[in-house]
């Protein structure tokens, strides 16, 4: 009788007890992988996004500190070629040789929809500084996509507004008109679509607009004769 009892199997109800057992800790370590898989996907993600933040807006900091005054030639007025809306920004800078060929392009910062992503891009084109209108942006220029996912950008600039005199304390502007001089500062605030808005960024544009002119009015902030 002992030998019998001793060699008797599981009953069924012990093995259903087993399975459940078992079914349950292989639900939870499925949950567990998920859950890891999950939070290391997120964090790639904002890896991502933190070092998209970081190498934009270094770039764009050093490129607009170094802003080039560049004027068009054969326009009255001899404008430069800058213009300033809420959200998007156009200039001339010089851009890395191991980007394209070296020289002044004429820029467009802005954010654009490209099927279901919304990208915060820069466009470029040579611009024709001999022309007799201002350049634009065709739909094939030249791009470069520096972040995703990003919802809207805004601008603002500081100084004084076109036209003033010296004793016009600067202020901020959603707009820069001032076809004579650049802003004095310029703030850029990016929020993406999904988490934190990037922080701030200001720049200074260091050159002073004189300095593409041959003859510039210090009374009037106007270039009389450019070249």
């Amino acid at each position: 009788m002992k030998l019998a009892a001793a060699s008797r199997g599981f009953t069924l109800v012990e093995l259903t007890i087993a399975l459940v057992l078992m079914a349950a800790i292989a639900g939870l370590l499925y949950g567990s992988l998920s859950l890891a898989a999950r939070s290391w996907d997120g964090g790639e993600a904002k890896m991502q996004q933190v070092g998209d933040l970081r190498t934009t807006q270094t770039y764009l900091r050093a490129q607009i500190a170094a802003e080039y005054p560049q004027r068009m030639f054969k326009i009255q007025g001899f404008p430069l070629l800058f213009a300033g809306e809420r959200d998007e920004m156009r200039y001339a800078a010089a851009l890395p040789s191991h980007v394209a060929q070296g020289g002044v392009y004429y820029f467009r910062l802005a954010v654009v929809r490209d099927g279901d992503r919304s990208l915060l891009v820069q466009q470029r084109v040579i611009p024709d500084v001999n022309a007799l209108e201002m350049p634009d942006f065709p739909s094939d220029a030249d791009r470069s996509v520096l972040a995703e996912g990003i919802a809207e950008v805004r601008i603002a600039y500081f100084g004084r507004p076109a036209g003033s005199a010296d004793s016009v304390a600067p202020t901020w502007l959603d707009r820069w008109d001032d076809k004579q001089r650049l802003p004095l500062l310029v703030r850029i605030d990016v929020k993406p679509e999904k988490g934190a808005a990037w922080p701030t960024l200001v720049a200074e544009p260091r050159r002073a607009p004189e300095v593409g002119c041959s003859q510039w009015d210090p009374n009037l902030h106007t270039c009389t004769k450019a070249g």
